[in-house]
């Protein structure tokens, strides 16, 4: 009872320790374990509210190292490096500490093309445990990853069946889970931006939880794909498999922008063939990235929170606010409002609103018992509140400042006009 999993009352949210939880989220890396100063970063996401954080498990960047012992030249894929493993326990230990949790990514994409597969240890050329020949594995793939040439990830039995290179691959894994499987705190994604083969993910999905049920536990899994657009084929792969993946992520759909963002979220909510949580462990925009810019990345926040989502954690730089001022503010909000009622138990929908031009306002709700508004840059809404008897109390949230700005009185029973305290972003939560 004590790990994450799915909220039994309403199977779209999590539950953690037995409560429900809203998981929100913003960091500095994607790969936090090998930063530096980790207790800092996630004692300062801690402080404004944030629990929930990405871990891909990654070596690609400057200061990082990779799981395997270099012996002279070359990596030994049947030895471990303890610094990496040392690393990743660390950060197990101390989001657990703090009740963060964690989506690990097992497969970091990008380090397996290009510049980043010079180096990698799983390459044939780096490691003295096989070879090129014995594997079938490149040792230059110039390509991103779209492209797929990359044979590393289709050495799966449904495919080329591989067995040399699997056994390596197992054998990661495996080392990633004795250490992982201890703890209650985290949530399984096979890759990042995938495009591969459908059955590489359900491959280790399955294989991850067979593991875990060895070990006496039950995990959570999903997969990300790489297509924006959530219609595309590749994302039926985890929508339409509820057997094999029991969480769904839905990051790439943040490349989105405005109305558009809504929209096709809502309309992929409302077709989910199993009711589950939906996650965005990647927010994008931010003003230094490609992206969206910082208005872009704030109001997708806001927009997958109160469009009924599991869980909203910003992008790190420079495709993402990471932990910056901007998303410190914005968590802290956050949480100001969702633990101001009961969001586990409101359905989002914008039916009640009118007056309404267009990404003005954002509504979720349980009709007649409380209503939540946000308001990317402070327009008025007319919101019916025919189910609400009696007087309605209003509560206004200065966002940027993270304050309880207003109160005021409303009419129930009838249309009202809400009206922000001034411009930029703004939410209200109206109750009885």
């Amino acid at each position: 009872m004590d790990r994450i999993q799915i909220y039994k009352e309403n199977p779209r949210y999590w539950q953690y320790k037995g409560k429900p939880v809203l998981l929100i989220g913003g960091s500095v890396e994607d790969n936090l374990f090998q930063i530096p100063d980790i207790k800092e970063h996630l004692d300062l996401l801690s402080s404004v509210g944030g629990n929930y954080v990405r871990c891909t498990m990654s070596c690609r960047d400057e200061g990082n190292v990779w799981p395997f012992k270099k012996v002279g030249d070359l990596y030994e894929l049947e030895q471990w490096n303890d610094e990496f493993w040392r690393r990743f326990s660390n950060f197990l230990e101390l989001t657990s500490q703090r009740d963060i949790i964690i989506q690990i990514e097992v497969w970091a994409t990008f380090d397996y093309y290009r510049d980043n597969w010079e180096v990698n240890p799983f390459n044939p050329k780096n490691n003295s445990t096989y070879t090129a020949e014995e594997t079938g594995l490149p040792t230059v793939v110039k390509t991103h990853p779209t492209r797929t040439e990359n044979n590393f990830f289709w050495s799966v039995p449904k495919e080329n069946n591989q067995q040399t290179v699997l056994k390596y691959q197992h054998k990661f894994v495996e080392k990633m889970l004795s250490y992982s499987l201890k703890y209650g705190n985290v949530l399984y994604c096979m890759d990042n931006e995938t495009s591969v083969t459908p059955a590489w993910g359900e491959y280790w999905s399955n294989y991850i939880k067979d593991r875990a049920k060895e070990a006496g536990v039950s995990v959570e899994t999903t997969e990300m794909w790489d297509a924006w657009d959530l219609s595309h084929k590749q994302h039926k792969n985890t929508f339409d498999h509820p057997e094999t993946y029991s969480f769904c992520d839905i990051s790439q759909n943040n490349h989105q922008k405005g109305q558009t963002h809504w929209d096709n979220t809502q309309k992929f909510r409302a077709e989910l063939s199993l009711l589950r949580p939906i996650n965005n462990i990647k927010i994008y925009g931010a003003d230094t990235g490609r992206f969206g810019d910082d208005r872009d990345g704030l109001e997708r926040f806001w927009r997958n929170v109160l469009g009924g989502f599991a869980s909203a954690r910003f992008h790190r730089p420079d495709s993402g606010q990471g932990l910056n001022e901007n998303a410190q503010n914005h968590l802290k909000s956050m949480r100001m409002l969702a633990d101001s009622m009961d969001i586990f138990t409101c359905k989002p929908g914008n039916d009640l609103l009118s007056n309404r031009s267009e990404n003005s306002a954002y509504l979720t709700s349980n009709p007649g018992i409380e209503y939540a508004v946000f308001f990317p840059n402070g327009e008025p809404v007319d919101i019916n509140l025919k189910d609400a008897e009696g007087n309605i109390k209003a509560r206004w949230l200065d966002i940027a400042k993270s304050q309880w700005a207003k109160d005021e009185i409303l009419p129930g029973g009838k249309v009202v006009t809400l009206t922000p305290p001034g411009k930029g972003y703004w939410a209200v939560l109206m109750n009885r």
